[in-house]
């Protein structure tokens, strides 16, 4: 054990192998976990714990992977973003979003992203490394003590392609579902892709009631080839047969994000080329307003537009909303504050850890 292990990316048998290993009894790893996710963030406050085991898990683990650097709490509907600053440096960020039936959590899965969508703010410097589980599940445990409530939902839409760390995402999954962890049901869980085709038939294989989320943002492969790289390799027709085959295996309805890009992908036979696309999936369209990137030429389509599609889509058979715009005045666009933080402080990127 010569690297320090992070107890918040332990599962509970690998604490109770943990346990076992530093000479206690096995049932301690459940003990253990079950104090990590009631927030608690030194060891030495697990008060079930011998002072014996507690002297030897500091000697080789720590809880705490990571301090809140900047908060941002917008005047308008109470979103919060958050720029957080792992051990290593890595500087990385979370939004709260305050709704009548809970806090939701949107969480970053990798230090940048290497996608390369041209709408998206946290791709513009690649990515530097995958999260760990615990330090994708630090960010909803620092976020929850900070505002003193519990968060219920929890999308994984923020910085980075959760399917690109496909192995720490699962792992995350099932530990904020565990009874004794987070206990946040799947279903009130939200994983957004750009649709990594392999991944997303692993994913199927995996069976659980997650809310599927493809970030489509075009309906032919020539307009999704300029704003999405990754369908240079994954096709829509492709995408939307895998998307097909995933909703026969879980009966999980697919939501298709679309970011609606004043002029490229908003006009009247964008949306009526999407609805035949979509013809006959179960499945719902979430109409984005862009977050304009002070990076990028892009800019968001009218509110009217945006009217006028969901419109064709739902006079087409297909169900469309349009997301209400949350944190408007404060940076909301993913990348954004991370980005600008760095810049600013004149901190240099963390180069990729081998």
């Amino acid at each position: 054990m010569n690297k320090m292990i992070d107890l918040r990316s332990c599962s509970i048998k690998e604490l109770e192998d943990l346990s076992i290993e530093l000479g206690d009894k096995k049932f301690r790893g459940k003990q253990i976990f079950s104090w990590i996710y009631k927030g608690i963030e030194d060891i030495d406050d697990m008060k079930n714990i011998s002072k014996g085991l507690k002297n030897q898990l500091k000697q080789v683990s720590y809880i705490k992977n990571m301090d809140i650097l900047k908060v941002l709490k917008s005047k308008l509907d109470g979103t919060r973003k958050y720029l957080l600053i792992l051990k290593d440096g890595n500087i990385i960020e979370s939004v709260l979003m305050k709704y009548k039936h809970g806090n939701t959590i949107c969480v970053s899965t990798q230090v940048g992203c290497r996608m390369g969508c041209t709408f998206c703010a946290s791709t513009i410097d690649g990515v530097v490394r995958n999260l760990t589980c615990g330090e994708i599940i630090g960010q909803v445990l620092e976020v929850q003590k900070d505002i003193g409530e519990r968060i219920s939902n929890v999308v994984l839409m923020g910085s980075g392609e959760p399917l690109d760390n496909y192995g720490q995402v699962i792992k995350f999954l099932s530990i904020i579902n565990d009874s004794l962890g987070l206990n946040i049901g799947m279903r009130n869980i939200t994983l957004s892709t750009c649709g990594i085709v392999p991944k997303l038939i692993d994913l199927a294989e995996e069976n659980i009631q997650i809310t599927l989320a493809i970030s489509l943002h075009a309906p032919n492969d020539e307009l999704r080839n300029k704003i999405m790289p990754v369908n240079k390799v994954y096709n829509i027709e492709k995408l939307l047969e895998t998307c097909k085959n995933y909703t026969k295996k879980t009966n999980r309805r697919i939501t298709f994000e679309y970011s609606l890009i004043r002029g490229v992908n908003d006009k009247k036979e964008h949306a009526i080329e999407l609805a035949q696309r979509l013809k006959g999936m179960l499945c719902h369209v979430n109409l984005i307003p862009l977050n304009e990137v002070e990076e990028r030429s892009l800019k968001g389509s009218a509110r009217e537009t945006a009217y006028d599609f969901q419109k064709i889509l739902k006079q087409n058979g297909i169900d469309a909303t349009i997301r209400r715009e949350l944190g408007g005045d404060i940076e909301a666009a993913c990348g954004q504050l991370r980005k600008s933080f760095i810049e600013k402080k004149k901190i240099p990127n963390i180069k990729p850890q081998n």
